[in-house]
This record gives C-alpha cells, sequence and structure tokens, in this order.
C-alpha cells in the first residue's frame, strides 16, 4: 500500500473497514481494488499471498467472543403474522436521520409500506432500512449506534389486517 492508501479507498475507511470486520462474525474478508488485494483473517494459518494484510494475533483475540454476542438482548416471541423487519447488511444502525433528530419511528407508531424506520451505516455510505409492510412496530430491537449483524432483526411489524 502507498501513502496509507488501498486503492481508492484512504486509510481512515480502511480503519472502519478493519473494525466492521473484527466487530464481525466472519473469518476472512478479501477486498479487491484494482492490483491490489486486502486480505483480514482472524485464522492464524490463512493462506494469505505478500500483497495481503492479516489482523495481528492481539486483533483476533478481541474479536474471538464477539459471535455469540452479536445480539444484546433475544428476540422477544414473534406473534403469528407479524414481520420482522431484518438488517440488510451488517453495519452501524442508526434510529434517526441525524444525531439529536427525534427516531424515524417508535414502538407503538402506525407507519406505511415505505416507512423509514432507520439507517444503516458501513464505510459512510448509508441504506435506508424500510417497513415493508403497512402495520404498528410493535418492537425496536436495535439501539441507536449500535452495530448489528446482515439479517439481524431490527423491528417486529404488526401488519394492518
Amino acid at each position: 500500500m502507498k501513502g496509507n492508501r488501498l486503492g481508492n479507498i484512504s486509510s481512515q475507511d480502511l480503519d472502519v473497514l478493519i473494525a466492521l470486520f473484527q466487530e464481525s462474525t466472519w473469518t476472512e474478508l478479501r477486498l479487491a481494488v484494482g492490483e491490489t488485494t486486502l486480505v483480514l483473517s482472524k485464522n492464524a494459518g490463512a493462506n494469505l499471498d505478500e500483497r495481503a494484510i492479516a489482523l495481528p494475533s492481539e486483533a483476533r483475540a478481541n474479536t474471538e467472543p464477539l459471535g455469540t454476542t452479536a445480539l444484546a438482548s433475544p428476540v422477544p416471541a414473534i406473534r403469528d403474522g407479524w414481520t420482522v423487519v431484518r438488517a440488510p447488511s451488517l453495519g452501524t444502525f442508526y434510529r434517526s436521520p441525524k444525531p439529536g433528530s427525534p427516531p424515524y419511528c417508535e414502538a407503538g407508531q402506525i407507519i406505511g409500506s415505505e416507512q423509514e424506520l432507520g439507517l444503516l451505516e458501513v464505510m459512510k455510505l448509508f441504506t435506508t432500512v424500510r417497513s415493508g409492510v403497512p402495520g404498528t412496530v410493535r418492537e425496536v430491537l436495535a439501539k441507536d449506534g449500535e452495530m448489528v449483524e446482515f439479517d439481524q432483526p431490527l423491528f417486529l411489524i404488526e401488519p394492518d389486517a
């Protein structure tokens, strides 16, 4: 890597990518940018070539228990017919459009099928989390600013009858 960059990715973005990887349940990540490949691995014996970067052993040690603690609390019982809105990717979950703003929705709120419920951020890219069904928000399962995994339940919606 030249000048703290990997292709068109800045060192700050690399730091975020590495932090997300460390907090994930993934064991390996390979990212090719142009002619350069970044390899992150939590396995000491991973097959890495000279262009790759491996996480230091202390970083691997810090990440091992994270796979079992991804969900801060168990998902409550889901009643028949309820819809689970899941994270479309891993990232940082935000309940409001900006700090200090009211959340997009609260438990008990009636929503439309395209209602924005939250945002997911990965490397400064934001993805809107939408309800997908009209109904009533029954549970908000993720906390604001929490790192969430792909497919992690975020909301429980009771669809309109």
